[in-house]
């Protein structure tokens, strides 16, 4: 769909539009957009709006959600689709959280509740000049913006439909303020994702923060997210910024969301609300501004409904969805791959590129990869150490043999049940022989896993299907170093 011919006059003022059916709003509006140097039009319609918008170029959009002709969510969708260049922001109603994530998901970059807080509007209106700065005083012909830059892209290797799919979204979420979540198996890439959105978008200047939720212990969630203050508690010798204010204006990752625990999760989906936090000891909240992303390999729709993790929060991340396929699912890819990881290993160590011979190819093109691209790339560092001058062969590679990894659970069910009963005594009761039996199956199967995963302790909390906090309980009570 084209975008309808509309002109600016030089040196045109900054010209926003405010769309509500509240004169009072609106007259609010006008004033506090205009003490930040915009001038302003104001329409109370979609029609008027429509209008406007047909005649003229704006660096920003403020539509209420009900407008007395139709919804607002309308106009978000008409703005995205045929003036992309003009960022729009919802106006919702005090507490509608349904109501801004569907604003989100139609286009808006981001949302503001009645009654509008100025300061949040504020910080609102510069982020919206920021994604369109020359809006407003550039002409039609003035170069758009790159869909993606080829440092970034190159990231993202990969000439499989998936892949063109993936970058290709991508180039619409890093223009969005709206939460990400993605989904994906370990090993995929997922960070990567992150990055790439946070490099792309206009908080790219920023901060990216990226925080491993599992490798936290509970008792200090709350600290490390919001920070605390002097003397807040034994230890806290002096004060401490949290992970919230350390990515002040650009973004903070959350991988593996899933190992939260309900009480911290209460507290993160009030700061995400909030756009503020309270640090341990501190008697008033500081307001931040950070982008929210998200990643987990577990399913999280069905912790939501097993209630091991919160309905109102996953929402609330999961405004967008971004799926990132594993390895398997884009084999095609594996030459690029390939090719990448022994170019960018024989550089780093000054040493030229081996030769990767047809039997080496073969092999990989028949794994699974369950460890997706992490995996390939410590397949082929460990190739590269152990070949010799004629380059990698498939002996090289070292390839594990395809097998399921049982669950804990069912290695002790087996084992179970291949026991002599008869060589139980029988005065020996449940707390004592059997427990004792388990364990020594349990510290087998650890340190099997952890051997297999060359002493990586998330690797091998995976294989065994339990989480890592699980497996460093399990390593302290069984003893294991």
């Amino acid at each position: 769909m084209s975008t309808p011919a509309r002109s600016t006059p030089p040196n045109a003022p900054i010209c926003a539009l405010v769309v509500d059916d509240e004169r009072d709003i609106r007259e609010l509006l006008v004033l506090t957009l205009g003490r930040m140097g915009l001038k302003c039009d104001t329409a109370s319609s979609l029609h008027d709006a429509r209008a406007l918008l047909k005649r003229n170029q704006y660096a920003l959009c403020l539509t209420d959600m009900r407008l007395s002709d139709g919804s607002g969510i309308e106009l978000v969708q008409e703005i995205s689709q045929l003036y992309a260049q003009t960022p729009v922001a919802m106006i919702t109603a005090f507490g509608n959280q349904e109501a801004a994530v569907d604003a989100l998901k139609a286009g808006a970059f981001d949302f503001v509740s009645k009654p509008v807080d100025l300061a949040v509007l504020r910080g609102l209106v510069q982020h919206a000049l920021k994604l369109a700065p020359a809006v407003g005083a550039a002409s039609e012909d003035a170069p758009k913006r790159a869909p993606m830059s080829g440092a970034v892209a190159s990231r993202l290797l990969g000439q499989s439909s998936v892949m063109a799919e993936l970058r290709a979204t991508l180039t619409k979420v890093a223009r969005s303020q709206a939460p990400v979540y993605i989904a994906g198996e370990s090993g995929v890439g997922k960070e990567l994702v992150a990055r790439t959105i946070h490099d792309e978008g206009m908080r790219a200047a920023a901060p990216f923060v990226p925080v491993n939720c599992g490798a936290i212990p509970t008792e200090l969630m709350e600290s490390e997210f919001f920070g605390h203050r002097k003397g807040a508690f034994t230890g806290a010798h002096a004060d401490k910024t949290g992970l919230f204010q350390a990515a002040e204006g650009g973004t903070l990752f959350l991988d593996e969301i899933a190992e939260l625990p309900m009480s911290m999760q209460v507290k993160l989906l009030r700061a995400i609300q909030e756009k503020s936090v309270r640090p341990v000891g501190a008697n008033t909240e500081v307001p931040v501004d950070v982008r929210i992303l998200s990643a987990t390999h577990k399913n999280l729709a069905a912790l939501v409904e097993e209630g091991r993790f919160r309905h109102d929060l996953y929402y609330r991340i999961n405004v967008i969805e971004l799926r990132v396929p594993p390895l398997r699912e884009r084999r095609e890819d594996l030459p690029v791959l390939v090719d990448a990881i022994l170019g960018r290993l024989a550089a780093a160590q000054g040493r030229l590129r081996p030769v990767l011979h047809g039997d080496a190819m073969e092999a990989l093109a028949h794994y699974t990869f369950p460890g997706n691209v992490r995996e390939l790339e410590n397949i082929l560092e460990r190739a590269f150490a152990l070949a010799d001058d004629d380059g990698i062969r498939a002996a090289d590679l070292r390839l594990p043999e395809a097998r399921p990894a049982p669950s804990l659970q069912a290695q002790a069910t087996a084992a179970a049940a291949t026991m002599d009963p008869s060589l139980i005594d029988p005065r020996e009761s449940a707390s004592s022989a059997l427990p004792g039996f388990i364990e020594e199956i349990e510290r087998k199967a650890i340190e099997q896993a952890l051997v297999d995963n060359r002493y990586n302790k998330t690797k091998a909390a995976a294989q065994l299907g339990i989480t890592f906090r699980a497996l460093r309980y399990k390593l302290k009570k069984l003893g294991i170093d």
